[in-house]
């Protein structure tokens, strides 16, 4: 029997499905890393979300780790090449939040192209301005940049405004269908009107998305980020905003955000978050596209599954 400990609040259908299936299961969220390392040595698995980065020095302090797994999708809170030189498996739930961050993504680039922000706030201040004329989706083409699981949820939903959608990944081949074309970079740069950034934070994607990058756009573009904030240089950005080489974003990610996408706010003094904040071509939420009621209870219960047939024969 593998004892798991679940060291961040998760949804309790994650724990039922584990000790249903004859798992010891501990719930017991942590306040800070010192406590957790102290607990880790009895146990064989280990499930988080964000707040802990599970680095080299607390894996050696944790002899009997089996799998460390990832109640979401990014694992950059883990080390996870050190993890797997020690044998330690790797599981996240990129499946769960992947139909919430997709609808966000839609939502958020309606608000933007549509004004909806700005004539919403317009009425409440009694302003009948109806000169805030928007821009339609439909005709116009969707650069995709990493086509995983919302990658291709948001293409799913971008198929119903009649967009051309094109979609680029590196390390993904052969996923063009009726709807998607899979293109090169290149292709990527030559014909997008709106970018949506769907990739995991590395070493090699990190500010991935600066000004030469922009500049590489024939046309002038909208861009969606709801991956990382770190993958999107604000300063680059804020710089083609002001240019008009970028028409307008949607973030609900920014570079400032700690491991655990705590409040940036705190002592925070860059000129570029402010004109940000005060953007009206600019939408702004705080990391909260995979939130949803659906997909804390999918992100659970995907990872509980993925546990279960990994394991179910260490019991």
């Amino acid at each position: 029997m593998l004892n798991i400990l679940i060291a961040e609040p998760t949804h309790e259908i994650l724990k039922i499905k584990l000790k249903n299936e004859g798992f010891n299961c501990d719930y017991i969220p942590e306040t800070d890393i010192e406590k957790l390392t102290a607990r880790i040595t009895g146990y064989e698995g280990l499930i988080v979300r964000s707040k802990f980065k599970i680095d080299k020095n607390f894996i050696d302090k944790a002899p009997k780790l089996k799998f460390i797994a990832r109640a979401g999708a990014g694992l950059e809170n883990i080390d996870t090449e050190y993890a797997e030189s020690k044998k330690i498996k790797i599981i996240n739930s990129p499946e769960g939040n992947k139909d919430s961050v997709a609808e966000h993504a839609t939502g958020m680039l309606l608000t933007l192209m549509h004004k909806i922000k700005i004539a919403d706030s317009e009425v409440r201040k009694g302003i009948w301005n109806r000169k805030n004329t928007g821009t339609e989706i439909k005709g116009k083409t969707i650069g995709i940049i990493g086509y995983g699981n919302t990658g291709s949820a948001f293409a799913d939903r971008m198929k119903g405004f009649y967009a051309n959608i094109k979609a680029y990944d590196k390390y993904k081949t052969g996923f063009s269908d009726n709807s998607v074309k899979e293109v090169t970079l290149e292709k990527l740069f030559n014909e997008t009107d709106i970018l949506s950034i769907h990739l995991p934070l590395t070493k090699e994607t990190k500010f991935m998305i600066n000004d030469n990058f922009i500049n590489k756009f024939k046309k002038n573009i909208y861009i969606i980020n709801t991956s990382r904030g770190k993958i999107l240089n604000t300063n680059d950005l804020v710089k083609n905003l002001k240019s008009g080489k970028v028409k307008g974003a949607c973030l609900d990610v920014l570079e400032y955000e700690k491991t655990s996408f705590e409040d940036i706010f705190e002592g925070q003094n860059s000129e570029s978050l402010k004109y940000l904040v005060n953007s009206e071509n600019v939408i702004l939420t705080p990391h909260i596209a995979g939130s949803s009621e659906e997909s804390y209870k999918k992100i659970a219960e995907v990872l509980a599954n993925k546990i279960i047939n990994e394991f179910k024969n260490n019991r």
